[in-house]
């Protein structure tokens, strides 16, 4: 074994700046003599591995091994060293093998790589999980057609390349998350089933590429030849999703509709998680006709919606002033066991305020407190003035009274509502009363509001003067 490994020198320097791996001091999952043997590893010079190793009175079990080697990718020369001098003295476990060919190729050491290899295939320890190991390796580095070529040549090293490896091979492509290799990707794709059977999985990877890329032309093109080549069955549902994902950002919520009632023909139909992402991106673009569809789609096919969805729902029927289908999402919610909670009534409330829904929006804040749910201090001071715009003062001040009852805070926002809601009433003797009240609480009166209060006690002549100038005598001290 010795002059089988490592040929070559070991190239100990790569062409992208050094990359950062977990070590021992990332970690507590690692045994004390583990911790030793790796702090040993990253401080002493390579060449004085050896001799510190040759002082440790330790055993070196695989377990242990393993550890070690887990923990020292970022010393790859001592941890070659130490490799090398734990296979002199016992045989290394395929598991340690394959530990040392990714410790390597992650360093882009790949000569050197390579040297284990070929080493592995005359121990016979060589596997599948070995090539996977490299796909991730060479694809990290950018070295795509050094993938393929590794693909091409691992039958000579006694694993038969099969639909398990071409999904490997595309996954480590993909993973990389960029137009290069989701390319490669593609190209290895067209080459290789014309040679071996792919499976749903093969298709989900490369839709999932596409999804991230935003790609609609080449997700439908792909999406084409899977219904073709592996039919339709609840276990491709991760390609499905990944298509129907594309279609929902890409803006094309029909055709996704479309092929919903398809798969739910063929009993193929996403999850909520699917529903629920969708929903958002809909939620986003603002297209409630769509994401009423899809809806509906949902409930009927015996999915329940959670409470996050059903509050994205009801808070782009608010966004619409689509009040009435607001408030069937909420009358809904307890038939599929869900219970509103704060956000949903304040989303209902904040669009009864802002459409002046004076009458609606008094008895919804009624149930709102009896359900004990609490508005927001930004609702209790719109709902304040909108009450004193529409002519109902009395609710004005149930407001307030509860803002000051409950102790909502802020508070500053409502207190300034109801002095200016007071001042264009010219109920200035309730207005003075309540500013003494506030002034004396701390509570803060903003200088735009004094100055309301300045214009409805002026109107009033010189009573009501000095009621303003009494005002801002306390407000300046």
């Amino acid at each position: 074994m010795e002059t089988a490994l490592f040929s070559q020198p070991l190239e100990l320097h790569n062409d992208k700046p050094p990359k950062t791996f977990p070590s021992y001091l990332d970690t507590f999952d690692i045994s004390p003599k583990a911790r030793s043997v790796c702090e040993m590893l990253a401080r002493v010079y390579p060449g004085e591995v050896e001799t510190a190793l040759s002082t440790m009175a330790i055993h070196f079990d695989p377990e242990l091994v393993e550890q070690v080697l887990k923990f020292s990718y970022g010393c790859p020369a001592s941890a070659v060293v130490f490799f090398k001098w734990i296979g002199s003295k016992q045989r290394h476990s395929p598991f340690v093998w394959n530990i040392m060919v990714d410790l390597l190729g992650k360093n882009q050491m790949f000569d050197a790589m390579w040297d284990v290899i070929r080493t592995m295939k005359e121990e016979g320890v060589i596997s599948l999980a070995t090539f996977v190991s490299v796909f991730g390796s060479y694809c990290e580095a950018g070295k795509f057609y050094e993938v393929t070529m590794t693909f091409d040549v691992m039958e000579s090293y006694g694993v038969v390349p099969d639909v398990a490896t071409v999904n490997s091979l595309l996954s480590a492509m993909c993973k990389e998350n960029n137009e290069t290799a989701n390319a490669k990707a593609l190209e290895f794709f067209e080459k290789v089933k014309t040679r071996i059977q792919l499976d749903g999985d093969s298709y989900a990877i490369l839709l999932l590429a596409c999804e991230k890329e935003r790609n609609l032309v080449k997700a439908k093109s792909i999406f084409g030849e899977m219904v073709i080549r592996v039919g339709w069955g609840p276990q491709n549902l991760a390609a499905y999703e990944a298509f129907l994902n594309t279609l929902v950002h890409g803006s094309q919520v029909d055709e996704a509709l479309k092929f919903l009632q398809v798969m739910k023909g063929k009993n193929c139909l996403p999850d909520l998680k699917f529903f629920s992402n969708a929903l958002n991106v809909l939620v986003t673009q603002n297209d409630s006709a769509n994401a009423i569809t899809l809806w509906d789609m949902m409930v009927t096919s015996g999915l329940t919606p959670n409470l996050v969805m059903y509050n994205a729902m009801i808070a782009l029927h608010c966004n619409n002033n689509e009040i009435d289908s607001a408030f069937q999402m909420l009358d809904s919610m307890p038939f599929f066991g869900v219970f509103a909670d704060s956000l949903s009534y304040n989303l209902i409330f904040q669009c009864l305020i802002k459409n002046k829904k004076v009458k609606e929006a008094g008895k919804f804040f009624s149930e709102m407190i009896k359900n004990e749910q609490a508005p927001t201090p930004a609702n209790c001071a719109d709902a304040i003035l909108m009450f004193f715009d529409g002519y109902d003062p009395e609710m004005a001040f149930e407001i307030w009274y509860y803002v000051k009852k409950e102790s909502v805070t802020p508070n500053d926002d409502s207190a300034n509502a109801l002095l200016n809601g007071l001042a264009s009433m010219g109920r200035i003797t309730e207005m003075r009363r309540n500013a003494d009240k506030m002034l004396k609480g701390r509570i803060k009166i903003y200088p735009s509001t004094m100055e309301n209060l300045k214009i409805a006690c002026f109107k009033e002549g010189r009573k009501g003067r000095e009621i303003y100038e009494d005002i801002d005598k306390k407000w300046r001290s």
